[in-house]
């Protein structure tokens, strides 16, 4: 079995790395960004994915979007500290066929990771109860009170939300906010996702007309 593993905390990835190696598991790629995880999930055959929640620039949800937008035909676990049950609807709304804890015993990592590639979708069993509700209620948000679109963004999502509503392009966003290129395109194909519109000028209009950055276009000196 190959797997591609992405998480930005390298004492983990390392000692995770080593662990799965231990049991017959070739780990092709270690990396600890979503856009370096990208790209070695494009580039180097995985039958699996690991891929953790929370990291800074692209997050995983970012991450498992990106990648079903690349239609990738290889199945993604989220690898998590995470027990909340809209990470986990998130995840699977967004394609994950796992969703597993750090906390794990490695050998029972190893069983889940291969029912996963056999094509079953794994939930780690502390969360079964959470999974339950979740399918009763078809995926749905899980949130106290109504939600706008624009509650869907990260903050970084909408940091560069507003950069674009300012007409400035992705390298002048990126020189701005000191990220690479690629981490900006990659943020704007999600908030165009997540807002369900196609266009950078359509965003631009939305975040105006929903006065989403406030006063920040008239104070900003990018």
């Amino acid at each position: 079995m190959k797997v591609v593993l992405i998480d930005d905390h390298t004492l983990f990835r390392d000692g995770l790395r080593e662990l799965l190696e231990r049991r017959g598991i070739n780990v092709v790629s270690a990396v600890g960004d979503g856009e370096s995880g990208i790209q070695a999930s494009l580039n180097r055959s995985p039958d699996v994915i690991l891929l953790d929640l929370r990291m800074p620039d692209i997050t995983g949800i970012n991450v498992l979007a990106s990648l079903l937008a690349e239609n990738l035909d290889v199945p993604i676990s989220i690898l998590t500290t995470s027990p909340n049950k809209g990470d986990l609807a998130d995840s699977l709304r967004n394609g994950a066929r796992g969703y597993l804890l750090k906390d794990m015993e490695p050998d029972d990592l190893v069983v889940a990771l291969n029912d996963i590639v056999s094509g079953k979708t794994v939930v780690a069993p502390e969360l079964t109860s959470a999974l339950a509700e979740l399918v009763q209620d078809g995926l749905q948000e899980v949130v106290d009170g109504p939600s706008g679109p624009f509650d869907k963004l990260t903050p970084r999502e909408l940091e560069i939300l507003c950069h674009l509503s300012e007409g400035q392009s992705n390298k002048v966003i990126a020189r701005h906010l000191m990220i690479a290129d690629g981490t900006v395109k990659l943020h704007v194909k999600s908030i165009l996702r997540k807002l369900g519109v196609h266009s950078r000028v359509e965003v631009a209009v939305m975040a105006v007309e929903n006065d989403v950055c406030g006063d920040s276009n008239k104070t900003s000196t990018s």
